[in-house]
């Protein structure tokens, strides 16, 4: 919940939050009552129970010392005693929501918590136990005809387990990343807008109603874990945040791809959060770093299947311009700025097409969208298989690690000191970072969401001319990573990112000389076993089954007849739950997010077609359609670092520029029907080097690039920005034949290289070389001795390139 004004008088410079609450009733209303952390000031909520149609819901505007409260409830207790009196319920923390069936209205309640962590004082808890109340009365009740379809809406909305995978905050603003906390001060009815508070649909008839979310918490969906760790003999925790978009939700088959409004499936925003562990009144240090994972952008789909493991995929939808593609990239680049970096982890080569399909397609794709983009702005695309390097766990975590250092370098992370004096029970904002005036000016964010400029206050004391502050670093762009489903190959990829950054977050503290870890290190260790487990959760929430977690198995040095029998075991696990269970735990996720409403005398839920196949038009006002509100500019509803401009794709790239923030997209909660598309419009032979990508001050790799054509391997070296485009990069593992000994550095990359040619720079001031290999290179037959026009003009200007003669049989 954000802090809502506890007078009526403008704004009170201590806010109220609302933490711990007691249900009482009588024959004819529900009374809610209440009380801050402290508990000594409390507010009364009136909840009319009579008319079992419409939810009527009064809030008591005066703040009431507790004396005065209880001796409120007393005179409520005589007024009733002829019915009763006044019964006390239940004890309880926060409402979830409000939801109707087809009879009454039924209050959704918290009544055990449990702390799961702490940012900057702001404490973070899960849920242990919930309750439902009904709140017509029992005479109301006993007289519904439908009560046999209401307890079954009933039992499939309790089946989705709110004590699992939920977590919430009363002053913090879990549902944002660190650096927008710390950026905008954002009232509480906007922050239930955004797409990560999973009980929005729930809250929106009381808090349209009260204007405020001082009696309801705000849900997010997803893994949150926070560890203490030791470096350098010092103590920080390090906190791992995933939060799951509302928007397109759902089960592995029911929901793939992306709809009509650019809202992609298992769209999911991790955070990893590193602070001091200080003593409190201390000041601190903290960091935070921020990476996305989602479904390939595409209209496809997979049939579930009981005779099938792995389904076929269809493209399902012609898109000749790519519009959902575009606005989904669109969104990206108002939430998190430029640039987009796009790692692309499927396989670039199979017997029978399925992920190529996907492969070719999203390339053509980006290449389309690129067209129209400013060069500073256009998508960096890479492709690499990471199955075919996936023998050797260090193999694929080192070639992974190079492209994390190089997407941070591209987009930075977010630092700053924050001052001691910062009231743990307020809402975070620059009053609590440390600056000074020098680089306070250069913070990217003194817009407003409708363009109007902040009046930003950083205190009136004088810290900020404090020398040994460090100044603030911010993030301005993002990392998205897919495979398939974005669950296995994808968590490995997240995992190498987030080692990376951890390094450079421990040295922006001070704690480290160098900006990496070494990935036989207890630190390594130990980061991993979080993101492992970070995996197994999303794997369970969207597929059914926890992660397959080979790489890290390997890591670790697990006996290898284990972790095979662990990774059959999952994939049956996870082949029951889509062939058996997920049609289910969608149609309950449904209900839940409001995509689904009952009514009378309209098709039950359970008799609607599978949930692939919902569109609006076929079953009318039993799907709650969210597009009904896209007149409605809902600025905040998207944006976790940065908030982007009216066009974000051709928006300035300078990491600390100011902040603009644009309309949101508005989002679409249900798939279009499938439509049998022919594999020959989406080139399923494809060729192996098929490439995309803008030139940039830094090169990702000097990585030996391979084209395969039956035995035949050609391999040749050159510097560029990317890793090979379906990663046939040649490695110890991959090929035998290709080796190459020139290694990497994120400060120099291919600086052992022999200059052969050079471009000249490109606006942007990047130097392209391209050159011969060092003696101490292993060569391979067939190397090419000069490089084609096509293939340099792909280099200079990142046009497509498809060498003819090598392609994938």
């Amino acid at each position: 919940m954000a802090a809502e004004n506890c007078s009526d008088g403008g704004q009170d410079p201590n806010p109220c939050y609302l933490q711990k609450f007691r249900l009482y009733e009588t024959r004819s209303n529900f009374y809610l009552v209440g009380r801050d952390k402290s508990g000594t000031l409390c507010r009364i909520l009136k909840i009319d129970r009579l008319d079992p149609s419409e939810l009527t819901v009064l809030e008591d505007s005066t703040t009431y010392p507790e004396i005065e409260c209880y001796d409120l409830l007393r005179r409520i207790h005589e007024g009733n005693r002829s019915t009763g009196g006044l019964k006390f319920v239940t004890a309880c923390y926060g409402i979830i929501g409000f939801v109707k069936f087809l009879g009454p209205h039924y209050m959704l309640l918290i009544t055990k918590r449990r702390k799961i962590g702490a940012i900057c004082g702001h404490t973070i808890y899960a849920i242990s136990k919930t309750q439902m109340i009904t709140i017509g009365n029992s005479p109301v009740q006993s007289n519904m005809a439908y009560s046999k379809n209401e307890k079954r809406y009933k039992k499939l909305l309790c089946s989705v387990d709110l004590t699992k995978d939920f977590f919430f905050s009363y002053s913090y603003n879990v549902m944002h990343s660190l650096q927008r906390n710390l950026c905008k001060n954002e009232t509480g009815l906007l922050n239930y807008e955004t797409m990560f508070v999973w009980n929005e649909f729930l809250t929106r008839g009381i808090r349209n109603n009260l204007k405020n979310t001082l009696w309801t918490v705000a849900l997010v969906y997803g893994f949150f874990k926070q560890v203490e760790l030791s470096v350098s003999g010092r103590d920080v925790k390090l906190t791992l945040i995933a939060r799951r978009s509302r928007h397109y939700a759902g089960t592995r088959y029911l929901k793939r791809g992306v709809n009509e409004k650019g809202r992609v499936a298992n769209d999911v925003e991790t955070e990893q959060i590193v602070f001091e562990d200080v003593p409190e009144g201390c000041p601190t240090q903290i960091s935070s770093v921020v990476q996305n994972r989602g479904s390939i952008p595409l209209f496809w789909s997979q049939e579930t299947s009981r005779l099938n493991l792995k389904p076929d995929i269809i493209l399902s939808k012609k898109d000749p311009t790519y519009e959902a593609t575009k606005l989904h990239f669109e969104n990206l680049a108002r939430r998190y700025g430029n640039p987009i970096i796009i790692l692309n982890l499927i396989k670039r080569c199979e017997k029978k097409p399925r992920e190529t399909i996907l492969r070719s397609e999203f390339a053509n794709a980006i290449r389309y969208i690129n067209k129209s983009l400013t060069k500073e702005n256009r998508l960096r695309f890479l492709h690499w298989d990471i199955n075919r390097h996936s023998r050797k766990a260090t193999n694929v975590l080192e070639l992974l690690g190079r492209v994390a250092d190089y997407a941070l370098n591209l987009t930075g992370i977010f630092y700053c000191q924050v001052t001691p004096n910062c009231r743990p029970e307020g809402l975070l904002d620059l009053t609590c970072v440390l600056q000074n005036d020098e680089h306070f000016a250069q913070i990217p964010c003194d817009k407003s969401d409708d363009g109007e400029k902040l009046d930003i206050d950083v205190g009136s004391d004088n810290q900020s001319s404090t020398e040994n502050v460090k100044p603030p670093m911010f993030q301005t762009g993002v990392l998205r990573t897919n495979c398939i489903d974005c669950l296995d190959r994808t968590n490995v990829a997240q995992y190498a990112y987030g080692l990376m950054a951890l390094g450079r977050q421990l040295h922006a503290m001070g704690f480290t000389e160098s900006q990496t870890i070494d990935q036989s290190s207890p630190l390594a260790e130990d980061l991993m076993g979080v993101y492992e487990k970070m995996g197994d959760t999303l794997a369970l929430q969207y597929g059914g089954s926890a992660a397959h977690n080979k790489i890290f198995c390997q890591r670790r040095g697990q006996w290898q007849a284990a972790t095979q029998s662990q990774e059959l075991f999952r994939t049956l696990q996870r082949y029951y739950s889509n062939a058996y269970m997920d049609a289910e735990k969608q149609s309950a996720i449904n209900l839940f997010l409001g995509h689904f409403q009952p009514q009378q005398g309209k098709p039950a839920l359970w008799e609607l077609d599978s949930d692939q196949h919902y569109s609006v038009g076929r079953h009318g006002p039993n799907l709650l359609n969210e597009d009904a509100r896209t007149s409605i500019k809902r600025s905040m509803s998207d944006g976790n670092i940065l908030c982007g401009t009216d066009s974000p794709m051709s928006a300035s790239n300078v990491r600390q520029e100011s902040e603009n923030r644009g309309e949101a997209i508005s989002e679409s909660t249900h798939e279009m029907p499938a439509y049998g598309i022919s594999y020959s419009r989406f080139t399923p032979r494809m060729s192996c080097r098929q490439l995309f990508g803008e030139i940039e001050d830094q090169f990702l790799g000097s990585n030996r690039i391979c084209y395969e054509n039956g035995d035949e391997c050609n391999c040749t070296n050159f510097d560029m920005d990317w890793l090979s485009s379906s990663g046939n990069s040649c490695d110890d593992d991959a090929y035998d034949s290709c080796r190459s000994a020139a290694g990497l550095s994120s400060e120099n990359i291919g600086a052992e290289l022999k200059t052969g040619m050079t471009t000249s720079p490109s606006e942007s001031g990047s130097n392209i070389k391209v050159g011969e290999r060092s003696a101490s290179e292993v060569t391979c037959d067939g190397l090419m001795d000069e490089y084609s026009e096509s293939f340099v003009n792909w280099v200079t200007h990142g046009d497509l390139l498809i060498p003819v003669k090598f392609t994938c049989q």
